[in-house]
């Protein structure tokens, strides 16, 4: 089965036997089975353009029945996600770093388009032309303008073929760039002046939209023009907080990472209740039984945790033939947690020693006397 951006689909979960053909499968063939069990089910009716109704697209992310979840978040929250994608409006994903404003844009560009790889990465030096066309030089010099020397980009594409283009970072873009997006957002379509005749204008099929993801910690999002502004709906996505929630997600993520290394441990469940209480307590900056602490200024999001997990399950099987102990925690949060701030080093001590060091069991011994590991 071939999906909509010209993936092979590839099974969900794959036996000890086989090979992943990509490292990092895009959203629509990881999941390529279960959407093609939704599509086939689903009776409901669709928006324009849409491969799934938005109950579909609801059980695909949110998980229900054979549909596992994928994303820890409000079902409001998506369902107002849907009717924004739905209407004349575009959507903005907003949040600290970690809080899954990628994987929701992936997820719901796989389900509606069948297709997330049409993106776009915001950064300073994204220009204008990289969000709307370019030209092959060669042939533009030989030929001169023309539909053949034009290299439509990721939006363009999106838009011929009536499917959502995904933005990310957004705001990491000068504003003028952004501003580009106005009368394609306005008035769905996109001005080609080089081409005369009816390749001078690309009118948007049905089905085209645009899901954008801002970064809270930058800042950026209060560059955005009050213009801009208007012609989408913001949504912010909040870290998770329920303790069992983010320990079955992180143990979930770790498990699929593995399965797809064809890694054949799993951390064990002592070893994520450390990682993941150390992670929700340097983040929030309060323990699990209320008493207050200190937060880092590094981003201590659950994709923070589900990398360390990997890491840790990684070191011991290559290492030692197990799935990773507590001790290996402590390694990788000097790289993941303190980086290079020194104060939050210093605050990354002070946890191991009144918080680590008065709880009880052996596994939170075990890392605590693993402690001389952080550096100095």
């Amino acid at each position: 089965m071939i999906s909509p951006c010209g993936f092979p689909s590839l099974p969900y979960t794959m036996t000890p036997n086989q090979s992943p053909v990509l490292q990092r499968p895009p959203a629509e063939v990881l999941y390529g089975e279960e959407l093609a069990r939704l599509r086939a089910a689903d009776r409901l009716p669709r928006p324009p353009g849409w491969q799934l109704s938005m109950p579909a697209v609801r059980r695909f992310i949110l998980g229900e029945g054979e549909a596992a979840a994928k994303i820890v978040c409000a079902p409001g929250l998506i369902e107002r996600a849907l009717v924004t994608l739905a209407s004349n409006r575009a959507l903005l994903l907003v949040g600290e770093p970690g809080t899954a404003k990628s994987l929701l844009s992936e997820l719901l560009a796989a389900a509606i388009s069948g297709c997330s790889t049409l993106t776009i990465q915001g950064s300073a030096a994204t220009t204008e032309d990289q969000i709307k066309y370019g030209w092959n030089y060669a042939l533009l010099l030989n030929e001169g303008p023309s539909p053949q020397a034009l290299v439509p980009s990721p939006l363009y594409r999106a838009m011929q073929a009536g499917q959502l283009v995904r933005f990310e970072e957004i705001t990491r873009c000068p504003p003028e760039v952004q501003d580009g997006l106005l009368s394609i957002l306005s008035e769905r379509l996109l001005m080609v002046p080089e081409l005369s005749g009816e390749g001078g204008t690309l009118f948007a099929a049905p089905g085209f939209n645009l899901i954008a993801t801002a970064n809270t910690r930058d800042r950026g999002v209060n560059e955005m023009s009050a213009a801009l502004k208007r012609r989408f709906s913001f949504e912010t996505l909040f870290p998770i907080r329920d303790y069992e929630q983010e320990f079955e997600l992180v143990r979930a993520e770790v498990g699929r990472l593995l399965a797809r290394d064809q890694v054949p441990v799993l951390p064990p469940d002592e070893v994520l209740e450390v990682l993941v209480t150390v992670f929700r307590e340097l983040r929030d900056g309060v323990g699990r039984d209320g008493a207050a602490g200190e937060r880092l200024s590094t981003v201590v999001s659950t994709a923070e945790a589900v990398s360390v997990a990997y890491s840790v399950a990684l070191r011991g099987y290559y290492l030692r033939g197990d799935g990773g102990e507590p001790g290996d925690i402590v390694e990788a949060l000097a790289g993941a947690a303190a980086k290079d701030n020194a104060e939050d080093g210093k605050k990354l001590r002070r946890y191991m020693e009144h918080r680590a060091g008065k709880r009880q069991g052996a596994h939170w011994q075990a890392f605590y006397a693993a402690r001389h590991r952080l550096p100095e």
